[in-house]
């Protein structure tokens, strides 16, 4: 299993339940030692939940599989081994009979002067800690600077992207910000310049025309700055110039401007498509340009490009974690059939819709056609998800941040040194000499 995300999770789940003892051996390799459920990071990075709670530890769930802290590198299909590096010491070659090629997606950037140096993405459980000391931090520097230019530099946060990841994040970033406030008396709301940018003329385009115009409609009733159509073109010392001519500074960059497969599938010599992602049949076994079956090799989620059946001829299905917990299902399913001598079969699904948190108590969702916003849009939003983390005991937890929610306020402190523990040490050893 390459990947313990939504796939190599739930594969190696229902592997583990459905295979007989002695039947197979089922071994999961990642870089972290927990797969982090991604929908709930906005409201981590927000701190309605906490950030422990929204992972799931991979040894806990995953006792009757063996799990690996490493990387895989390279994929030799035709010899059937994958070569893995450990988080410590010199690398491995694992031979394999079946191999569930699963690394999920990174972002995908441009080659804009100043994102590498002054962005931060949104896709790890990291990503959403440091986001949320980050945005504090900023408020804490605003409210003691005198300095006109600094405290505006402080407080404008801009996020590129409209899609789940980036009004999801600003919306509860927004949210997080605007109650914190409050224990600044230097400060109002109207001092912070919040940005949206995105490139195209759609917000949330998963939900809907309509319910993206409604997203909008909210986000400027919160003096959010949409900017549809218009193009992060430089970043360069925090100085964000935008297509549209804009030009100002900001500390915070935030980038959600959609995903690629991952770089490790050009070391694979298994087939991929122009976008870079495994081909598959609706089998979710991976097939080469002639439709010719890769024996042994399976796929599945945001990595691979596999038919949609229920959409029209040459319609893939989307990248999203839907599509992917239920494809993990089937996947286990056949390899298990697939083990025993049983005929396999395809994936056929259609998407249900899509739900999006606007905030705390706002959302907007698409369900079945059935077009839902405000409160209690955004409670089909949580209830979705809660029903989807993985584990009961993660359930639990949610459940009981979002109860504790209910009667205390949010926790908005800043946690700095998390981002250099060794600081501390440092000036200890400095100060000394």
């Amino acid at each position: 299993m390459v990947g313990a995300g939504h796939v190599g999770l739930y594969v190696a789940l229902r592997l583990s339940r459905k295979l007989r003892p002695g039947e197979a051996e089922v071994l999961v390799v990642d870089p972290q030692p927990h797969m982090t459920y991604q929908p709930f990071l906005p409201e981590a990075a927000a701190g309605n939940i906490s950030p422990r709670h929204t992972v799931v530890p991979l040894r806990r769930e995953l006792r009757k599989s063996r799990v690996l802290s490493g990387e895989v590198t390279k994929i030799e299909h035709e010899r059937k081994v994958a070569t893995v590096q450990p988080v410590v010491g010199p690398a491995r070659e694992i031979p394999y009979d079946h191999i569930v090629v699963a690394p999920g997606s990174i972002s995908r950037t441009l080659p804009i002067p100043g994102l590498a140096e002054h962005a931060v993405g949104f896709k790890t459980i990291g990503e959403a800690i440091f986001l949320r000391n980050h945005v504090l931090e900023r408020l804490d520097i605003a409210a003691t600077t005198t300095d006109a230019a600094t405290r505006k530099r402080a407080l404008s946060f801009v996020v590129v992207g409209a899609g789940y990841a980036g009004v999801e994040a600003l919306g509860e970033m927004e949210d997080m910000a605007r109650d914190a406030l409050r224990y600044y008396p230097e400060l109002k709301p109207a001092d912070m310049h919040w940005v949206l940018v995105e490139a195209t003329h759609r917000v949330l385009p998963e939900v809907g025309q309509e319910m993206g115009a409604y997203t909008v409609e909210q986000l400027l009733k919160r003096n959010i700055d949409v900017r549809l159509g218009t193009r992060l073109d430089s970043c360069v010392d925090g100085v964000v110039k935008l297509s549209d001519g804009e030009q100002f500074a900001a500390d915070t960059i935030v980038w959600t401007a959609g995903v690629k497969p991952h770089p490790l599938l050009a070391s694979t010599d298994l087939p991929r498509n122009n976008r870079g992602a495994l081909t598959c049949e609706p089998t979710l076994r991976v097939v080469g340009e002639d439709g010719s079956i890769v024996v042994g090799a399976w796929s599945a989620g945001d990595c691979a490009a596999v038919p949609d059946l229920t959409a029209a001829a040459g319609t893939m299905c989307s990248p999203s974690a839907q599509h992917a917990v239920r494809q993990a299902t089937l996947l286990a399913d056949n390899i298990v059939a697939s083990l025993r001598g049983k005929g396999i079969k395809e994936y056929r699904h259609k998407h249900v819709g899509s739900v999006a948190s606007l905030g705390l108590h706002k959302g907007v969702a698409l369900l079945y056609g059935v077009k839902v916003k405000g409160l209690i849009a955004w409670f089909l939003h949580r209830s979705y998800h809660l029903s989807r983390i993985p584990s009961l005991n993660r359930k639990v937890r949610v459940v009981i941040d979002w109860t504790l929610a209910l009667f205390f306020k949010r926790e908005v402190v800043s946690l700095g040194q998390l981002q250099e523990p060794f600081e501390p040490m440092r000036d200890a050893t400095n100060s000394r000499n």
